[in-house]
């Protein structure tokens, strides 16, 4: 049982919204890995004049996906990687193979990680931890355009 004296919680606070703002981001990978997508989406929060709300970011793919992870050091999206890859590899028997060994495996990762996410707006600025950025996962080894949807819905100032 956890003690009263380790959760607490700030006062509330309420805005009256009636904003949604929306916007289509376009991203050219250059083949697997991350793509660090934080400054783009705070930029669109601070175009909107986001004050309080939420901004959903949706990726319009199945073989590329969406992820909050640890900015700070680097290794941790090579392991991420290595992860993925080992938990969906080429050679594993794919029935589905018309766009080659790398797409079936590119629908697998993206069904274990996220084709959107929401993250909270607080006084004009992403509610992000220190360590947390936005990533787009490219799962393909070939370079694509990827498009992402982003949506602010809240109060604008």
């Amino acid at each position: 049982m956890t003690s009263s004296k380790s959760i607490s919680r700030n006062v509330l606070s309420a805005v009256s919204a009636n904003t949604m703002v929306s916007s289509l981001l376009t991203v050219q990978t250059s083949g697997r890995g991350f793509v660090d997508l934080t400054a783009e989406v705070a930029k669109f929060v601070d175009d909107a004049r986001a004050k309080e709300g939420a901004v959903t970011l949706f990726i319009r793919h199945t073989s590329a996906s969406l992820s909050i992870q640890e900015n700070a050091d680097p290794t941790v999206l090579d392991d991420l990687a290595t992860a993925l890859a080992r938990l969906a590899p080429e050679n594993a028997g794919w029935s589905h193979d018309t766009e080659g060994p790398d797409d079936m495996p590119a629908h697998v990762k993206t069904m274990l990680t996220a084709t959107s996410l929401q993250i909270p707006v607080l006084s004009g600025e992403l509610a992000l931890g220190t360590w947390q950025a936005i990533y787009l996962i490219e799962h393909r080894r070939r370079p694509h355009r990827r498009e992402v949807v982003l949506q602010f819905s809240g109060a604008t100032g």
